[in-house]
């Protein structure tokens, strides 16, 4: 696999080229937005690393003009660490955002993702009977009414949306939400789905997760 970072920090650009390539990585490194656009354009990467305030072209307008033109998986890095950052990059179509200061592992194992599932846009906003999920903005609202959350109970909500009308068991659950291989004496599923219903279908009539006897649980409109 070829990624292309396009960083002009040396000291992190470095980092990021002999990590990547000491973690089986063919790398490339651009140090300014002008250059790496035209890397991205000109050679075949299967991901590009990209910061946004670059020499050049900033990450921003490097963003705009690669999706113009090729579709491949891209990912900001970045110290510009405000929602409406993040919320710009997603809707000008990358496919992840990591803020700075960063953990490698998690930015090996998010890089690791995309080249996974491949190119893959995530929705903005999901409207299932009277919810709504926006995931750029994290926020969940029920009736029109804000349903604070933490960051796995959404996690855990995002995966049941996407995957609504499948029953999904508690061992997919675990490796999606918490990254651990589930134990069949481990509730932790379980207790977390609880503390969802009573936030997300407690209150309401029309009742969105359901259990599935013996396999697990679903998301649906239907009981």
């Amino acid at each position: 696999m070829a990624i292309l970072v396009i960083e002009d920090d040396p000291k992190t650009g470095d980092y990021l080229k002999k990590g990547l390539r000491e973690s089986g990585y063919a790398v490339d490194l651009a140090r300014n937005g002008t250059d790496g656009l035209h890397m991205a354009l000109e050679n075949d990467y299967d991901l590009v690393v990209l910061d946004v305030m670059l020499p050049g072209l900033d990450g921003w307008q490097v963003m705009s003009a690669l999706r113009a033109r090729h579709d491949l998986p891209v990912l900001f890095l970045t110290a510009r660490d405000h929602v409406d950052d993040r919320i710009r990059g997603l809707q000008l179509g990358a496919d992840d955002y990591l803020v700075k200061p960063f953990s490698f592992t998690e930015l090996v194992l998010r890089i690791r993702t995309l080249l996974r599932r491949g190119v893959q846009r995530e929705t903005e906003v999901y409207q299932i009977a009277d919810l709504q999920l926006d995931h750029v903005r994290h926020k969940v609202t029920r009736q029109g009414i804000n349903i604070a959350l933490t960051n796995k109970e959404f996690m855990l909500l995002h995966l049941l949306i996407k995957r609504r009308g499948e029953a999904l068991s508690r061992s997919v659950i675990a490796s999606q939400v918490w990254d651990m291989n589930f134990d069949s004496d481990t509730n932790v599923v379980d207790v977390a789905i609880k503390r969802l219903r009573a936030k997300l279908d407690a209150p309401f009539e029309q009742k969105l997760i359901h259990t599935v006897r013996s396999v697990g649980y679903m998301f649906s409109e239907q009981a």
